[in-house]
C-alpha cells in the first residue's frame, strides 16, 4: 500500500465535525489466507463488524481504518470516528477517514497501522508491544496536563473556544479576538507576575501575609547548615526545612526535631534550591484551598502518600501494588501520581520504625512521605463545604495580598472546620499554579468542578466569543468580505478579515496572500486587537485543514458553480456543494443564502435548528424569495436598482445600487449581488439600515481597497478592466457587466488556471467566446501542463462558441496579450483583463509606451 495524499483535517469538515485525519491509500498488495484471523490475534478489540472489511476477498486497503482506529485507543487517544470511502476512477484506491484526539498519534499510527497490515497479509511477525509503546510515549508527550484540561473541558462545555497555542506546552487561548483569555496550567493572562515572583520567594510572601494580618508560622531564610541550625533552635519545637522558591513539595522536610534532622532536611532542600527556609511545624492536618477570583472555589484534606498493611506483601511490594493502579501515572499526566520509593521515603519510614522490607499487620498504615503533595503520590479529600467563612476570608485575603488571581492557598491545622487562630493553625505556603486534580478527582469526598471556577473567574457570563462572519462560495467572496468588514469598521469596531489576498486587522494588510484557510482564520481569531472577525473560507482550505472554528455567528454561501473540479475528489457540482455546506452548517445564529442558486437554496435543509435562513436575489419576483416572505421570513433583493430591506410584509428600502461604487454604477450585478449578501449578514449581526446602507456607499472596489476585483482604470479613452475571474460563472458576469458600461467593443484577454479538467478549460473558452467580440488567450499559472496546452483547450472553447477566426488571438505572456489587446481597442471599448495574478501585468504592459500612465496606476493602488 502506499500514501498517495496525507492530510490532517484539524477542525470541522467535509467527513465530520471534528477532527480528522485524510489519508488516499493505493493497494497493491495481495493477502495471504487467514489475514483476517492474524489480525483478530493481534487486535483481539477490533470491531466485529471489522471481520467483513478483513475477509480474504476484500481490499487490504478496507483494513487501515478499523486498525488505526484500534491503534489509537490502545495508545490512550481515541478518535470515534472512522469511514473508509471509495475514489472515483481508482477501484483499488480508497479515502481512509479517522477521527483523532492527538493529531501526532494518528498521524504515527497510520504508518503502524500500515506496516502492521503488511506484516498480518504476509503472514509475518510484527512487534506489536514495540509500536504501541512508541505510541502511547507519544500520546503522553503531546498530552495536555491534568488541570489545565480540566479548564479547557470547563470551557469548551460552556461554548468558549479553545485553541492550544503550542503543540507540547499547556499554553491554551480561551475565547476570540479581543475578548481572548490566555491560560498555562492555571496560570491566567491575568495573573501579576509580580505577584508570581512573590509567591515563588515564600520567605518575601510569608513577610507580606504576616503584616496582612494573615496567620503564618515563625521562621528565616538561610543559606548554609549552621545558619540552618541556628534557626531551627530559635524555634519552640519541630522545624519544617524547605527551598525559599521550591514547588510542588520538592525539597521539603518537615517535623524536623534533632539537629541530625535539620541537617537531613538542609542537605535534601539545597538540592532545589540555594536558599533554604526553615520555619516553625505547624501541627496538624494540610489542607489546600483553591482561590478563584474573589471567592474560594474549594479546598481538600491532602493526605501523605501511605500503604496499608495485609499481614503478608513488604512495604516494597505495597507499593508496587499501589503504582500498578491506572489512577496512578508519572508527574501530573493522571489522576494521581506514582508513589516515589527513594530516600525521603525511606526517611519517613525510618521515623515510624519501618523499612522498605517490613511487612506491615493487617490494617495498619505507613506514610512514606512527611508532605502530602499529590505530585509525590498524595491523596485529596474534598473538605470544601466545612471551611467556616473566617477562614474563607483570609484564604480570599491572602490571594489579594499577594495579588494572584488564582491562588492555591496551603493551610496546616487541626481541623478545617474550626477557625484558624483558635488552633494555631496558619498559611505556609501561597502557590501562583496550583494543581487542581485533587479537587476535581478527589480519592474521597464530592468532587469540584474546580476548572469551572477557574473559567468562571476568567469570563463571568461571556462566552468568549467576538461577532463572526465565514463567507463561501465560488465566486464574490472576497468583495462580500470586505465590504461587510468595511461596513462593520465604519460602527468603530475593529474587524479582521482574510481574504484571497491577505489578512486584515483594522484595515491594516498584516500577510499578504491567498489567506483563505485554516493557519488565516486562526491568525485573525488570535488576534487580540479584533472585535468582529469576517472569515473569507474557500473550497482548498476547507478541504486541505478542516474550518478553524467550531461554530460562526452568521454563514454566507454566494453561489455553487463550476470551478476547481476534479481536484481532491471533488469531481461534481454536488460534491463542491457539499464542501462549501460545511460552512452554512457551522452558523449558530443566521446563514444567508442566494435564493438564485438551487444548491444555495438546498442547503437550507442541512441547517442547525434554530439558525435563521435568510435569502438574498437580484431578482424581487424569485419564487424562493416569495415564499420565504410569504412564511415570515426575511430576506434582500433588487427592486428598480435599490436594495431592499423585507422583513414579512415590511419592505424597506436601504440603498440605490448606482450609490455604491462597488457596482459600477449599477452596471456590476455581480457585486451588487455581494452588497445584498453583506447586508443581509450585517442585518443577521443586528446592523441598523442606516449603519449599513452607509458601509456600502463608502466602500470602494479599487486596486487600493479590493486588488483584481473589477478595478477600473481610463487607458487613452480606453475602459480596462482588472479581474481574478478564472472560470465560467466570473467571466460571463464579468461580461455583461462590462457591456454594460459601453456601447463599444469588448475585448477579453483572458486564461485559466492549467490544473483544471480539459472539459472545463473548454467551457470557459466557449463562455468567453458568448461574452467578448474579440478575445486575446494568453497563459498564466500552469500547474503541469505543457506551455500552449491549455490556451489550446480555451482557444477550441471558443471555436466551438463560433467566434471567428480573425476575433481570436493567442499570446502567450500576459504583458504581450494585454498590449495585442488594446491595439485591437478604441476610445470608447472595453477591455477585460481576467485571471489576473497581479496590478503588476497591467502596469509592465503599459510601461514601454506609457510610463507616466502606469507610474499613475501604481501610485493609485498604495
Amino acid at each position: 500500500m502506499k500514501i498517495r495524499e496525507k492530510r490532517l483535517l484539524r477542525g470541522p469538515n467535509l467527513y465530520a465535525a471534528s477532527p480528522c485525519l485524510m489519508a488516499v491509500i493505493d493497494d497493491g498488495f495481495t493477502k495471504a489466507p487467514g489475514f483476517a484471523a492474524r489480525l483478530f490475534e493481534l487486535l483481539p478489540a477490533l470491531p466485529p463488524d471489522a471481520a467483513v472489511r478483513l475477509a480474504d476477498d476484500a481490499l487490504l486497503v478496507e483494513a487501515i481504518e478499523p486498525v488505526l482506529n484500534e491503534l489509537q485507543r490502545s495508545a490512550g487517544a481515541s478518535g470515534h470516528f472512522g469511514a473508509t470511502l471509495a475514489v472515483n476512477g481508482a477501484p483499488r484506491t480508497r479515502r481512509v477517514v479517522c477521527g483523532y484526539a492527538i493529531e501526532q498519534v494518528a498521524d504515527a499510527a497510520l504508518r503502524v497501522a500500515i506496516d502492521l497490515v503488511h506484516a498480518a497479509a504476509e503472514d509475518r511477525h510484527f512487534d506489536l508491544p514495540k509500536a504501541l509503546d512508541a505510541l502511547r510515549e507519544t500520546a503522553e508527550d503531546y498530552a495536555i496536563g491534568t488541570s489545565t484540561n480540566a479548564v479547557v473541558q470547563a470551557a469548551l462545555r460552556r461554548g468558549i473556544p479553545a485553541l492550544r497555542l503550542t503543540d507540547e506546552a499547556n499554553l491554551f487561548q480561551l475565547g476570540w479576538g479581543s475578548r481572548q483569555k490566555r491560560l498555562q496550567a492555571t496560570i491566567t493572562g491575568a495573573t501579576n507576575s509580580i505577584a508570581v515572583g512573590i509567591a515563588s520567594d515564600k520567605q518575601l510572601t510569608k513577610a507580606l501575609l504576616e503584616v496582612a494580618g494573615v496567620p503564618v508560622p515563625a521562621g528565616s531564610t538561610v543559606t548554609t547548615e549552621e545558619e540552618a541550625l541556628r534557626a531551627a533552635r530559635r524555634l519552640s519545637g519541630p522545624a519544617t526545612v524547605k527551598p525559599l522558591d521550591g514547588n510542588q513539595g520538592k525539597g521539603v522536610t518537615t517535623n524536623c526535631a534533632t539537629p541530625e534532622e535539620v541537617a537531613r532536611a538542609f542537605a535534601h532542600a539545597r538540592k532545589y534550591g540555594r536558599k533554604i527556609i526553615v520555619e516553625e511545624h505547624l501541627e496538624g492536618r494540610d489542607y489546600r484551598v483553591l482561590v478563584t477570583g474573589r471567592k474560594v472555589a474549594a479546598a481538600s484534606w491532602r493526605r501523605p502518600p501511605c500503604v496499608v498493611g495485609d499481614g503478608h506483601a513488604t512495604i516494597r511490594q505495597l507499593v508496587e501494588t499501589e503504582n500498578r493502579n491506572p489512577a496512578r501515572g508519572e508527574g501530573h499526566t493522571n489522576i494521581l501520581t506514582k508513589i516515589p520509593m527513594d530516600a525521603l521515603a525511606e526517611e519517613a519510614l525510618a521515623k515510624q520504625g519501618y523499612g522498605f522490607d517490613t511487612v506491615l499487620a493487617s490494617g495498619v498504615t505507613a506514610d512514606l512521605r512527611g508532605n502530602a503533595n499529590l505530585s509525590t503520590g498524595g491523596t485529596a479529600e474534598d473538605v470544601t463545604d466545612l471551611l467556616p467563612q473566617e477562614t474563607r476570608d483570609i484564604c480570599i485575603r491572602a490571594a489579594r495580598t499577594i495579588g494572584l488571581d488564582i491562588a492555591g492557598i496551603d493551610i496546616v491545622c487541626q481541623d478545617i472546620a474550626k477557625p484558624l487562630r483558635e488552633q494555631r493553625g496558619g498559611i505556609i505556603e501561597v502557590n501562583a499554579a496550583p494543581g487542581i486534580r485533587m479537587h476535581q478527582y478527589p480519592s474521597r469526598g464530592t468532587p469540584v468542578d474546580a476548572g469551572a471556577a477557574i473559567v468562571e473567574a476568567l469570563f463571568g457570563e461571556c462566552d468568549g466569543r467576538i461577532p463572526t462572519v465565514a463567507i463561501t462560495g465560488t465566486n464574490g467572496k472576497t468583495t462580500t468580505s470586505l465590504l461587510i468588514a468595511h461596513a462593520v469598521r465604519q460602527t468603530g469596531l475593529r474587524t479582521g478579515v482574510t481574504t484571497t489576498e491577505g489578512v486584515y486587522v483594522d484595515g491594516v494588510l498584516t500577510t499578504k496572500g491567498d489567506c483563505t484557510g485554516y493557519r488565516s482564520a486562526r491568525s485573525v481569531l488570535s488576534s487580540p486587537e479584533v472585535d468582529f472577525a469576517v472569515l473569507e473560507t474557500a473550497r482548498g482550505g476547507i478541504l486541505k485543514r478542516g474550518l478553524a472554528y467550531d461554530r460562526v455567528d452568521v454563514s454566507v454561501v454566494l453561489n455553487v458553480s463550476s470551478d476547481h473540479l476534479g481536484l481532491d475528489g471533488v469531481e461534481t457540482l454536488d460534491d463542491l456543494a457539499r464542501v462549501k455546506a460545511v460552512v452554512a452548517q457551522r452558523a449558530s445564529r443566521a446563514v444567508v443564502l442566494n435564493a438564485e442558486d438551487d444548491y444555495c437554496v438546498a442547503m437550507a435543509d442541512g441547517l442547525r435548528e434554530g439558525v435563521e435562513v435568510i435569502y438574498f436575489s437580484l431578482d424581487a419576483d424569485n419564487p424562493v424569495l416569495l415564499r420565504h416572505l410569504e412564511n415570515g421570513g426575511r430576506a434582500l433583493y433588487l427592486q428598480d436598482q435599490i436594495l431592499v430591506l423585507a422583513n414579512g410584509s415590511r419592505h424597506e428600502a436601504l440603498v440605490d445600487a448606482r450609490q455604491m461604487p462597488v457596482s459600477l454604477g449599477g452596471a456590476a450585478r455581480y457585486n451588487i449581488a455581494n452588497a445584498l449578501a453583506a447586508a443581509a449578514a450585517l442585518t443577521a449581526h443586528g446592523f441598523g439600515n442606516l449603519e449599513i446602507a452607509e458601509g456600502l456607499k463608502s466602500f470602494v472596489s479599487d486596486a487600493k481597497h479590493n486588488p483584481l476585483r473589477s478595478n477600473v482604470f481610463d487607458v487613452d479613452g480606453v475602459t480596462v478592466i482588472v479581474d481574478y475571474a478564472h472560470n465560467c460563472a466570473a467571466y460571463a458576469a464579468l461580461a455583461e457587466s462590462a457591456r454594460a458600461l459601453s456601447a463599444g467593443r469588448l475585448v477579453g484577454v483572458v486564461a485559466a488556471p492549467g490544473d483544471r479538467r480539459d472539459a472545463d478549460l473548454v467551457d470557459i473558452g466557449r463562455t468567453c467566446a458568448a461574452g467578448f467580440d474579440d478575445l486575446v488567450v494568453y497563459e498564466t499559472e500552469n500547474r503541469g501542463r505543457q506551455e500552449g496546452e491549455t490556451a489550446a483547450l480555451l482557444v477550441r472553447g471558443a471555436r466551438l462558441g463560433k467566434l471567428a477566426d480573425d476575433s481570436l488571438s493567442v499570446v502567450l505572456a500576459s504583458h504581450q496579450a494585454i498590449r495585442h489587446g488594446l491595439s485591437l481597442c478604441q476610445p470608447g471599448d472595453v477591455l477585460v483583463f481576467g485571471c489576473g495574478s497581479a496590478l503588476s501585468e497591467l502596469t509592465d504592459a503599459l510601461r514601454p509606451d506609457k510610463p507616466e500612465l502606469a507610474r499613475r496606476i501604481e501610485a493609485e493602488a498604495i
